[in-house]
Order: C-alpha cells, then sequence, then structure tokens
C-alpha cells in the first residue's frame, strides 16, 4: 500500500545539543472572507505554475494571489513593483486586513488519493526563526538544483512579505491535536484538482503555548521550500547588514509545520526523464549491471503500489514498461534510497539530458508521445528516511520527494516590516 511506504512510526529524537528552533504566533494578513472567496483568491505555490495557469488564476479573479505572487511589469513599473503596489492598495482597500494580536492558524487539506484511499494533512502556520544548515534548528532534507533565488529575493526586496509559507516537519509528538480542528464557521474550500483546504485562527493562550513549546523542543526538517528557506536567509543577512546585525521580522519566516508522521503526510515520488541518449541506445543493456530487467508493468492508478510490494523501480519505454530490480551488492556503499541508486546506475548511459517529473500518468505521457526517450519510475521516500536523513546531516538527491498536496499561497501572508 502507498500508505505503508509513506509511513511507518517517524523517529521521535533528534541531536539534543544543537539550537532549537523559535516558532511562534505572529499577527497574519488575510484576505477579508466576508468579500472574498479563499476559492477564487488562493492560488497553487508558484513554482508550480506555468503560463497557462497563471493566465487562467489571473483571469478568474483581480484579487487572486498570482497577481502579487508571480506578477507581469506593465512598462512603466517592474514585476516587483507592482507586486508591492497591489499589496499595499488591497490593504488600503480592505481587501486584505491585519489580524488584531498574533495568533497560530490552522491549515489541514484533505483528498482522495488515486487508489481511493482518503488523504489528510492537518499543520500549523507560525513564524520560525531561521537558522543556517549546521547552525542547528532547521534542517533541509535534500540539495536544491541549481535555479536563479534572485527572483524570490527581489520579490522579499520589494514587498517586505513573506507571501507563502515554507513546509516544515516536527517530530514533536502531538501537535496535530494541538491544532485541533476547523470550527462551523472557519472557511472551507475545494481547489481546481478537488482538494478541500480549511484554515482557523487558534489564539486560545494554552494551545498557543503548547504548540511553541512542542515544536520549539526539537529540529524542523524542511520537506517543501528549501529555495523559498535559503532565500529567506540571504535576505535575513541582507537585513541584518542594514540594521546593525537585527533583521527584525526577517531574522523569522512563516512556516507550516506539520508533525513527522505517516497519517499527517502523503509523500510522492519524483519521477526521471531521460533524453538526448543517440539513436539505438539499449538502455536495458546499458543498466543490466545494475538492474535485472524483468517483467512488463501495467502503468495506472495500483503501479506505485505493485512498485512497493515487489521492491522494483520501473523503466517506461514507448511500447512497454519493466521492473527494475537492483541487483545484490550492486549498490553497495550507495544510500538506500531509489533516487540514490539512480544517480549511480545512470552514469552507465552515453552523455544525455535528465529531466524531473511526478506522476506516472505523466511519465508515460511524455515517453509515448516523444518528448522522451525514456522514463525511470521510483518509489516514494518514507517518512522515517526523511527524518533520519536530516537528522544525520545528510541531503538526498535533488527532487527525491514531492510532498503532495500543495500548501495554498494567498491564505496567509506575513509582514516582514
Amino acid at each position: 500500500m502507498l500508505a505503508d511506504a509513506t509511513g511507518g512510526v517517524a523517529p521521535r529524537s533528534f541531536c539534543q545539543d544543537e539550537v532549537m528552533p523559535e516558532f511562534s504566533p505572529f499577527a497574519g494578513i488575510r484576505f477579508d472572507t466576508r468579500r472574498e472567496s479563499l476559492a477564487e483568491v488562493t492560488a497553487p505555490p508558484y513554482d508550480v505554475i506555468d503560463e497557462a495557469l497563471r493566465s487562467r488564476l489571473a483571469a478568474r479573479h483581480p484579487h487572486n494571489a498570482v497577481h502579487v505572487d508571480l506578477p507581469v511589469d506593465d512598462g512603466a513599473r517592474s514585476r516587483y513593483e507592482v507586486a508591492c503596489d497591489l499589496v499595499h492598495r488591497w490593504l488600503e482597500d480592505g481587501v486584505l486586513v491585519r489580524d488584531d494580536a498574533p495568533v497560530f492558524y490552522g491549515y489541514r487539506m484533505s483528498f482522495t488519493d488515486p487508489a481511493g484511499r482518503h488523504r489528510h494533512t492537518t499543520g500549523v502556520i507560525g513564524e520560525l526563526t531561521l537558522s543556517r544548515p549546521g547552525e542547528g534548528g532547521i534542517l533541509p532534507h535534500e540539495h536544491t538544483t541549481p535555479k536563479a533565488k534572485s527572483d524570490r529575493l527581489e520579490m522579499l526586496r520589494s514587498c517586505r512579505m513573506n507571501l507563502s509559507s515554507i513546509w516544515g516537519l516536527t517530530p514533536a509528538a502531538g501537535v496535530t491535536s494541538l491544532v485541533g480542528e476547523p470550527g462551523p464557521e472557519d472557511p472551507t474550500w475545494v481547489d481546481d484538482d478537488g482538494v478541500e483546504h480549511a484554515l482557523w485562527v487558534i489564539d486560545d493562550p494554552e494551545r498557543i503555548r503548547g504548540i511553541r513549546d512542542a515544536v520549539g523542543a526539537h529540529p524542523v526538517v524542511i520537506a517543501d521550500g528549501h529555495h523559498r528557506y535559503e532565500t529567506s536567509v540571504a535576505y535575513r543577512d541582507e537585513r541584518r547588514a542594514e540594521g546593525g546585525g537585527d533583521a527584525g521580522p526577517a531574522e523569522a519566516a512563516m512556516v507550516y509545520v506539520v508533525e513527522l508522521v505517516a497519517d499527517e503526510l502523503t509523500v510522492l515520488p519524483i519521477h526521471r526523464l531521460v533524453d538526448g541518449l543517440p539513436d539505438g541506445t539499449d538502455v536495458a543493456a546499458a543498466l543490466d549491471p545494475w538492474f535485472e530487467v524483468g517483467d512488463e508493468v501495467a502503468l495506472d492508478a495500483g503501479t506505485l503500489d505493485h512498485m512497493i510490494e515487489r521492491g522494483v523501480l520501473v523503466l517506461v519505454e514507448p511500447d512497454r514498461a519493466r521492473e527494475l530490480r537492483p541487483r545484490p551488492g550492486a549498490f553497495d556503499g550507495v544510500r538506500d534510497l531509489d533516487t540514490s541508486r539512480l544517480d549511480a546506475a545512470l552514469t552507465a548511459l552515453p552523455p544525455h539530458e535528465l529531466r524531473y517529473q511526478h506522476g506516472v500518468d505523466e511519465v508515460a505521457d511524455a515517453v509515448r508521445a516523444g518528448r522522451a526517450q525514456i522514463g525511470v519510475l521510483v518509489r516514494p521516500v518514507s517518512v522515517e528516511a526523511i527524518a533520519a536523513t536530516a537528522d544525520g546531516g545528510e541531503r538526498m538527491p535533488p527532487k527525491s520527494t514531492f510532498f503532495h498536496p500543495k500548501p495554498r499561497t494567498g491564505q496567509v501572508f506575513r509582514s516582514l516590516d
């Protein structure tokens, strides 16, 4: 079962000599839900929005968060000036309102997976004091791909606002219970992918203290948003230089913290697409020293469950898909992750282009349509592996995990002034 592969009981012990993170409530800036529907004004994270989706979101509502998170220049102003002006105009017009006091924000995403299982992720949005990798407190779990961070850094400089949350994981037991459930008056909405979202305010002093103390007792593992985390640290350092060592609100970033347990997490794999190989390359033969190429596999909603049960990867070719079973001893000294095994095995291929793609159907479509020569499906990384990797100070290969679903942008903003 897919749920089993992403599960088990997460480790509860981290290095206790490290500096622990400070997780605190803050006074957020939110859309006035008496006049705006969160279904209309929230958007997916900026890094999963292509041009077509951006156009649809922008046309959907003049106050959709994509207008500030992925702005476009208007000829007279840069895109960053456009975003800054929009945020301030929305505040002046009452489209956005500031909460009166610091609070935490409970946030839940619920959906049905392709195999028909009901899944949910419940966590809490607050501000987490930033620290560099190795300083303790915040632990990245995978390497990032080379990617321009200047765009998000310029956005922070211009808007002086956290527009979306970094996603963090805590091994602190009981955080989910402390976060609780939405009330009947709290906003809920369903996005275009059928995911139900719910947002609520946590202002009870005892619950605030319980969440703050629980999260602050352990390092937080970055699940998603590694680039935003690195950019936030860079921006903090700029503000420190400007402010004589104190970055003010930029000492922290807005983080969505979820308890590191299988019941609250759906970790999907990010598969590989390969292109640019010489014509006639026999990929199966090149991979033979590493993998035994086996039976054909059906590509459908049960493929990942099949892979987990059989302990295999899958080679996707234009006319078929076949099991790849790791050969005993072939990966001695390689980390026990499909992405690490594949990184090692792909060195046997001639020079090629490697791309990342989530979704079994999407990989199959890309190969069949000729947008890639072959694909390789990998199994989901377990929750235990994520925790152990981060706790050991190591990092997985880039694009090893895809946390699903993605928190919406626009439900809460956080001022850095």
